[in-house]
C-alpha cells in the first residue's frame, strides 16, 4: 500500500462565512452543525481517518470558539495559524502558515463535506502526485457528482490531467472540491499580505504545471443554510 504524499493538511477555516448566515452571526462557519456534528470535524474526521497526522488551522472570525474546539481533538493534532489581526484569504493564509507546512501539503476547506469511492481522496491524491511535474493537484468532481451545486463549473482537464480555466460563456466539466494537494513551488515569489491562491494557480497553468484528477466519490456543497438538509437526507443514505 503507497504511503500518502503528506502527514499534514491546511485547513482553511478563517473565512466569514457570510453565505452562511443568519447561522453564523454567532458561529464560525466551520462550527456550524451538519448531520450532527460541526461542520469542520467532517474534514478533520476524513483527513484522520486517511492517516493525515498533523493539520494547521487558520483562524479569524470568532476565533476564539473555533480555537477553543479544534484543540480539544488528538487525531490529527492540530496547530493554530493565527489571522486575527487580518484575514488573508487562502493564498495569503497558506503563507503565513508555511512554516509549519511541510513539502507538499494536504490543504482543504474546513466547510467540506463528501463520501468517498473506492479509494480516499488523500490516497487518491497520493496515487497521482509528482512533484517533477506538478506545483499543485487538485480534487475536482464531475457535475453528476456534486450535490446543491448549480454553478457552470471551474475547469477543463486534458487527457494528462493539466488544468485550464473554465471559459467565458460556457459550462467547465469539473468543479473544485476545495481539496488539493500543494508544492512549496507554487507559494514561491506570492505577494505580500490578502491574495487569493487563484494568483498562484493562474501562473501555474500557464506553466503546465497545475493538474487535477477526478474524484469517484459524491462531493456536497455546503454554502448555505438550505443545503445543510439534503446534505443529511444524503449522509443518512450513505
Amino acid at each position: 500500500m503507497r504511503t500518502l504524499a503528506s502527514d499534514t493538511a491546511m485547513v482553511m477555516a478563517a473565512g466569514l462565512g457570510k453565505r452562511m448566515r443568519p447561522l453564523t452571526a454567532s458561529t464560525p462557519k466551520p462550527l456550524v452543525r451538519v448531520a450532527g456534528k460541526p461542520l469542520i470535524d467532517h474534514a478533520l474526521d476524513r483527513l484522520a481517518d486517511a492517516g493525515v497526522a498533523k493539520a494547521v488551522v487558520n483562524v479569524h472570525y470568532l476565533a476564539d470558539a473555533l480555537e477553543a474546539h479544534v484543540l480539544t481533538r488528538d487525531a490529527p493534532s492540530v496547530t493554530i495559524s493565527d489571522e486575527r489581526d487580518a484575514l488573508l484569504e487562502t493564498g495569503g493564509g497558506m503563507i503565513k502558515a508555511r512554516a509549519h507546512l511541510p513539502d507538499p501539503f494536504f490543504c482543504l476547506n474546513a466547510d467540506n463535506i463528501w463520501l468517498d469511492g473506492p479509494r480516499n481522496a488523500f490516497a487518491d491524491l497520493s496515487a497521482r502526485w509528482n512533484p517533477d511535474e506538478m506545483d499543485a493537484l487538485l480534487l475536482l468532481v464531475g457535475h453528476a457528482r456534486a450535490a446543491n451545486f448549480n454553478g457552470p463549473g471551474d475547469f477543463a482537464m486534458d487527457p494528462c490531467g493539466r488544468l485550464t480555466r473554465r471559459q467565458p460563456g460556457r459550462v467547465a466539466p469539473f468543479i473544485y472540491t476545495g481539496i488539493q494537494l500543494v508544492s512549496h513551488r507554487l507559494l514561491r515569489d506570492a505577494p505580500e499580505g490578502k491574495f487569493s491562491t487563484n494568483i498562484l494557480w493562474s501562473r501555474a497553468i500557464e506553466e503546465g504545471r497545475l493538474f487535477g484528477i477526478s474524484f469517484t466519490g459524491q462531493w456536497f456543497e455546503v454554502g448555505t443554510p438550505q443545503a445543510i438538509a439534503p446534505t443529511e437526507e444524503a449522509l443518512r443514505r450513505g
